[in-house]
């Protein structure tokens, strides 16, 4: 378990304005997608509501969880792809990347749909699921290697539970 300061960090990164609508189109799935991605299956939803959101970062600590309007100005990987949790099953979500490689991955579960990690309400996991500390996790620690084609991976979220987050079935 995990104490409050580990909100700080990812609160002030969600207080910067964003452009929802930026880097979903590069990271949208084609049908039958068989280039450079992540298949991304959620494990631990807290409930099926609101929506997932899933952003691909550079992996370094300086540009992950950056802003993406400064990421795009400056060239950088930014992906995203925004779905409805499904009422039922093991969502999956897929997610394009510009080559095979490693990136920083994030997946917030916005079960108030506000668009941003609020810490008492939304749960939140990184690839590689590491244990959340005292901030948010090195980008070494919350990347995968994607490959020439679909990549899995499996991301756990994390939810409040008393001062820190956790997963639920560890916040128990």
């Amino acid at each position: 378990m995990t104490a409050l300061p580990l909100a700080l960090p990812l609160l002030a990164a969600a207080a910067i304005p964003s452009t929802p609508d930026l880097g979903q189109a590069e990271g949208r799935c084609r049908p039958g997608e068989s280039g450079p991605s992540f298949l991304v299956s959620v494990d631990g939803l807290k409930d099926r509501k609101g929506r997932l959101k899933l952003e691909v970062y550079p992996d370094n600590n300086r540009d992950f969880l950056e802003d993406d309007n400064i990421l795009i100005s400056e060239g950088k990987t930014f992906r995203r792809v925004v779905e409805t949790v499904p009422q039922s099953g093991t969502p999956v979500l897929c997610v394009r990347v510009p080559g095979p490689g490693t990136y920083a991955v994030s997946l917030l579960h916005d079960r108030d749909q506000n668009r941003k990690f609020g810490w008492r309400t939304d749960g939140i996991g990184f690839a590689g699921n590491p244990r959340l500390g005292w901030g948010k996790p090195k980008a070494a620690r919350a990347s995968a290697q994607a490959g020439n084609g679909p990549t899995p991976i499996t991301i756990v979220l994390n939810y409040q539970h008393g001062l820190g987050v956790a997963p639920l079935d560890r916040a128990r």
